[in-house]
């Protein structure tokens, strides 16, 4: 596997790392990878080495402040890397590399601010085959009463402390500002989707009918809960979606974690050939159609 990073400019003047990983010999299909808060292209190293086996090429998007992207001189939240790094990227990708066609993988926060993109980008739906989404909420993490408790603990403390601390998350790119994540607080506590401005990106998910498999763990607790992976998945109204809920006591290989479901040795034997799988059979299904 080769890589080599390229960095495009958002609207906004913040420098964003895209990288390239190059198979030793293509299959002529692509994927798009974006990971979540807390986070940077290296939690995708095992399934993107899988895909470039595979014969995929695949472009990893690091946002702002993340990995090797650059850091804002401003405050930014989710929406701010829907509206400015990933339209930038995806610009870049299909107006400039001309890919008309690819997969998309996200892991976490990855999945929110992909799904915020393409509701407010509707033209990008076309190039878009299949969409695997690790661990990704935004509404149904506090379905329990326990839940509800830790994440409004979590966000007053953040709130003082003004970051949210990484360790907590398990994670590999250190704090986030308070103020990057308080959206994801806000949602799960109000049980809503709702922009800075009042934009109601729940009501809207329905407009995307690309099929959508969610991977949830039981041993994701806070994070993606396996009762709010179901809501969001089912808030787009596809039929054609599908959950799977890795357990030990489903036969799985372990309880996986917010972190483990994407890069583990464990995921690199039994979920990996599963998302290689639904990639294979969402192309399938639309060249029929």
């Amino acid at each position: 596997m080769q890589e080599q990073p390229i960095h495009v400019q958002t609207k906004d003047d913040v420098s964003i790392a895209v990288w390239k990983s190059n198979p030793k010999q293509s299959n002529g299909k692509v994927v798009f990878l974006t990971h979540g808060a807390f986070s940077n292209r290296q939690i995708f190293n095992g399934i993107v080495g899988a895909l470039t086996q595979n014969g995929f090429t695949c472009w990893s998007m690091e946002w702002r402040n993340h990995g090797e992207s650059e850091h804002s001189p401003s405050k930014f939240n989710l929406e701010t890397v829907a509206e400015f790094d990933l339209s930038a990227t995806l610009n870049f990708l299909v107006n400039k590399q001309g890919l008309k066609s690819f997969d998309c993988i996200t892991h976490s926060g990855g999945g929110l601010v992909l799904t915020m993109f393409l509701i407010k980008n509707p033209s990008y739906r076309a190039s878009i085959k299949s969409i695997s989404m690790f661990g990704v909420q935004a509404f149904g993490a506090g379905s329990k009463l326990k839940n509800r408790m830790k994440i409004f603990a979590g966000k007053y403390v953040s709130a003082m402390l003004g970051k949210v601390p990484s360790k907590p998350a398990g994670s590999i790119e250190n704090s986030e500002s308070y103020h990057t994540l308080k959206q994801w607080f806000d949602w799960n506590l109000k049980k809503n989707f709702v922009g800075e401005d009042g934009f109601d990106y729940r009501e809207k998910m329905k407009s995307i009918q690309i099929p959508i498999l969610s991977i949830c763990a039981k041993g994701d607790h806070f994070i993606a809960p396996k009762e709010g992976c179901q809501q969001y998945l089912e808030a787009f109204e596809n039929p054609q979606n599908k959950l799977i809920y890795f357990a030990l006591e489903n036969g799985n290989l372990e309880d996986y974690s917010h972190s483990r479901i994407i890069l583990s040795r464990n995921s690199e034997k039994e979920i990996y050939p599963v998302v290689l799988k639904w990639i294979h059979e969402s192309a399938s299904s639309k060249s029929k159609a």
